[in-house]
């Protein structure tokens, strides 16, 4: 990607994560379309998204495959990680290399290096003291992570922090409450459609994944809308063509 394709795709993810205050505003979308743009544009194999609500309940949101999405379920079982801390402390947490991590994060170590990722690096999702969740980005070598580029996955969190909490900032806790859960929820209806698909097509659930999110983009329906028309019995969605 040349530099003038990358400058305009980051304008553009700017743009797009700002562009909230829509009908039938969808945080689920938000957030994949913030993994996807942050993988893409910071030399990622994988990204994913925790969402923490008011009750400290934290669910995986949104990732980018399987592979991210294991490695972030593991550190919420095993309660120790990067991305947790980075929620924890509202601090970015930075993993250079994935093998010398400390002794409490062995099961992280372990999975990642098992999925092939080699370094890590988890920045909160805050607010004015107030941290919602943590975007997570994973590598498959070790090294730096470019000083430049996460100022700007700051700034891409930044944004979409004001996306999913400036619709609720003039309503009561309880509100922001249920509405942080509803997005948590949305992301289980998510999880069941691709299971469906994956089980109707014979695929994988990456490739169910992108079946569901092209029949949202081929709708103009949000893609929780599409997996929850998939989970009550649609069977409108065409199985993946092979070359």
């Amino acid at each position: 990607m040349n530099a003038t394709t990358r400058e305009r795709e980051l304008l553009e993810t700017f743009v797009a994560l700002s562009d909230t205050l829509v009908v039938d505003y969808d945080v689920v979308e938000l957030m994949q379309l913030l993994v996807d743009r942050s993988a893409a544009l910071f030399d990622a194999v994988s990204a994913g998204v925790l969402l923490s609500d008011a009750d400290g309940r934290v669910e995986v949101l949104a990732s980018t495959d399987e592979r991210a999405k294991l490695v972030e379920l593991m550190q919420l079982d095993e309660g120790a990680g990067p991305c947790l801390e980075a929620l924890a402390t509202g601090e970015t947490v930075a993993v250079t290399d994935v093998r010398t991590v400390r002794d409490e994060w062995a099961g992280f170590r372990d999975q990642a290096l098992s999925l092939g990722i080699h370094a890590a690096c988890a920045v909160p999702m805050r607010l004015r003291g107030q941290t919602i969740g943590a975007l997570n980005l994973f590598r498959a070598r070790p090294g730096e992570f470019d000083a430049e580029d996460l100022a700007v996955v700051r700034a891409f969190a930044d944004v979409a922090t004001i996306g999913v909490l400036q619709q609720w900032a003039l309503v009561e806790s309880d509100l922001v409450r249920s509405q942080l859960s509803h997005a948590l929820d949305s992301r289980v209806v998510i999880e069941q459609a691709k299971g469906v698909l994956a089980f109707r097509h014979g695929v994988d659930v990456d490739a169910a994944f992108a079946l569901l999110r092209a029949q949202a983009r081929r709708t103009r329906a949000p893609i929780t809308e599409v997996a929850r028309r998939v989970v009550a019995g649609d069977e409108s969605i065409d199985a993946p063509t092979h070359a």
